[in-house]
């Protein structure tokens, strides 16, 4: 039975890894303000960055989808690992040994699977690093010189070699540590007539990385005549590796991808390494499928889809490459980028390229990229004999539904007016309204009552910190944000967990029913079971979220940590009146209450009750007033 892992050290853990840090491996993040961070959320797609980062918290929450927690919620969920897994990942990152609780520490039985995984994987690369200097290995070295690649540059992207024998590798991890059963479900050996055997043997070897770093998968090229296998063999689908959701390069890019608003996407290998030595540091490759929804989300993230951001996908200028580029136009407009073509000259990819023309023939290519829409364009109406009418009309039935099919209305006249031009069509009015009427009824289309043809519906923006902006479902009781009652009580309840020490010790003194909306009333009571603001420390938030009676509770005291506050100077002026607005509603809901009893009691209530309820009203509006004129003094 796997040992528990030390309380103490997974606290360490959680502390030595800080969350804007593991954060940025996955998307780009900006500054948000109040020391907060932000991106496009990984967990649902969105226009507008609303997932929200607080590096001083070390916590995350989207205001788009809900999704919050910690450093560790966030590497579970993201790269669906369990709790073990995760502290394990994060320990090695921050260098701590774990201790192991119900008899110790096995190292190989006690780690998850995705880590060993992971570990064979670590150590099959540098295994087939090491091969690449062996004398068997001289047809790959020479492989690789044949296209500009010295050893350098495979140290660099970490290619080797893997011996032609039917069980080097087996044999080598087995030595490690791992189990056959490991290492074909990992998809490094297969099942053979006598046992496990090497699932790559004689090639040229890749490791290909996720965002992160890890190596998870491999891609092998056949290099021998006798190899009867296909010319490239990846890694087969495993728990770690899943081909459409895996970029090759995108762990060397990703910085310069983030930083440069900039994605070049190539179709292999060799074009990475050829693009990243001619200094096009932000090239990505699939791996052995077309590029799709999984790939978009990816960069996305990456990008934070600002006007400025542009992917350049470069093909063969073949047919079969044009195909692909058009094919891409499908996706395009899932990006807020803009998407470009390069085609290179001569039909050369990016690695003939640099090896024919140099290095700056690779980047003059992705310089001189064409945008999409009028790559396409082109491309369908150069398969048209445009100078007789039969072949305009046919040109311009082919091309205008690409051109309705764009959504932005102002860049679809534009480009309405470009097609005219490229027919040479003079009525540059007629081919407008053509494309108009094929828009239109698209949009007819898509609003049919029964639906049919109807294409899904497009995310909608989600403005960033737009806390009023929530998914259908059971969140709890609704909050109405419009209610200034409700704003102010949020602010308070923000105060009190993201600057505990500008309301302490008075908010300690307000009861549950000083707020109004019920979850605000809820997180009052879980920051009461924590010891409240006045007992607040480095793991005050860790406590309140751990008071917290479900998730729901859970996640609003992570929206409400992380959200930032309505104020540009946050001191304890504004404090105070976050205060005093909070009291002083409290009060006259009290007031009114009491007024109403009068009522109700009338002439024939006892004297002493009557009195009683009287002096109550009394002190009530005395403090009311109180309130209003010397403000924060008077609580």
């Amino acid at each position: 039975m796997a040992g528990r892992i030390n309380d103490d050290d997974v606290k360490a853990v959680r502390d030595a890894v800080p969350i804007d840090a593991v954060v940025s491996e996955y998307l780009q993040l900006r500054n948000a303000g109040g020391g907060n961070l932000k991106g496009l959320c990984p967990f649902h797609d969105e226009k507008s960055p609303s997932f929200h980062v607080s590096p001083a918290k070390g916590l995350y929450h989207c205001f788009g989808c809900q999704e919050g927690g910690d450093t560790v919620d966030f590497v579970m969920k993201i790269d669906h690992l369990s709790f073990t897994e995760t502290i394990e990942r994060l320990a090695a990152q921050a260098g701590i040994t774990l201790r192991y609780e119900e008899g110790g520490y096995t190292p190989g039985r006690q780690q998850g699977e995705r880590t060993r995984l992971v570990e064979a994987h670590k150590a099959a690369a540098r295994f087939y690093a090491e091969q690449l200097q062996s004398a068997e290995a001289e047809i790959a070295r020479a492989f690789l010189a044949g296209r500009g690649f010295d050893q350098a540059a495979a140290e660099h992207f970490g290619v080797g070699y893997s011996p032609a024998g039917w069980d080097h590798l087996t044999r080598f991890l087995r030595g490690r540590g791992f189990t056959d059963k490991e290492l074909v479900l990992a998809g490094l050996s297969q099942e053979g007539r006598r046992g496990p055997i090497d699932r790559f043997r004689g090639r040229l070897m890749w490791p290909i990385r996720d965002i992160t770093g890890d190596v998870i998968g491999f891609g092998a090229r056949k290099l021998r005549e006798d190899d009867n296998g296909p010319k490239y063999l990846n890694t087969p689908e495993t728990p770690i590796y899943r081909k459409s959701q895996v970029l090759y390069g995108i762990d060397l890019a990703k910085k310069d991808i983030a930083k440069g608003n900039r994605a070049v996407v190539v179709e292999g290998y060799t074009d990475v390494m050829a693009c990243h030595l001619a200094g096009v540091t932000t090239a990505i490759a699939t791996c052995g499928t077309a590029f799709a929804g999984d790939h978009i989300k990816i960069l996305r993230r990456l990008l934070m889809d600002n006007s400025r951001a542009k992917v350049i996908f470069t093909f063969d200028g073949d047919a079969a490459g044009q195909r692909a580029a058009l094919r891409a136009f499908e996706d395009d407009q899932k990006f807020a980028a803009h998407t470009n073509i390069a085609v290179s000259p001569g039909g050369m990819d990016p690695c003939e390229l640099r090896l024919d023309r140099g290095d700056e023939a690779v980047r003059q290519l992705v310089e001189t990229s064409t945008p999409l829409f009028e790559f396409a364009l082109r491309s369908v109406v150069g398969r048209h004999e445009v100078d007789t009418p039969e072949g305009q009309a046919a040109a311009l039935e082919e091309a205008a539904p690409i051109v309705a099919g764009i959504k932005d209305s102002s860049i679809r006249h534009q480009y309405a007016v470009r097609l005219a031009g490229l027919l040479g069509i003079l009525d540059t009015q007629f081919v407008v309204m053509r494309v108009s009427q094929l828009a239109r009824w698209a949009r007819e289309r898509a609003e049919r009552p029964d639906g049919r043809n109807r294409p899904a519906p497009a995310a909608p923006r989600q403005a960033a910190a737009a806390p009023a902006e929530r998914p259908a479902g059971p969140r709890g009781p609704a909050l109405n944000l419009r209610s200034p009652a409700h704003r102010t009580e949020r602010e308070l309840l923000k105060l009190a967990l993201q600057r505990p020490e500008l309301v302490s010790p008075a908010f300690d003194a307000y009861g549950e029913d000083e707020f109004t909306a019920p979850p605000y009333a809820v997180v009052r009571r879980a920051i009461e079971e924590a010891g409240g603001v006045a007992q607040a420390d480095d793991s005050y938030l860790a406590r309140v979220r751990e008071a917290a009676p479900d998730d729901t509770v859970r996640s609003m005291v992570t929206e409400l940590a992380v959200e930032p506050l309505h104020a540009r100077t946050v001191d304890e002026v504004y404090a105070g009146t976050q205060l005093v607005q909070v009291r002083l509603r409290a009060v006259e809901r009290r007031v009114s209450q009491v007024q109403a009893s009068l009522v109700r009691l009338g002439a024939q209530a006892a004297p002493d009750h009557l009195a009683a309820v009287q002096n109550e009203l009394w002190v009530l509006e005395q403090y009311g007033r109180a309130l209003k004129d010397r403000g924060a003094a008077a609580l």
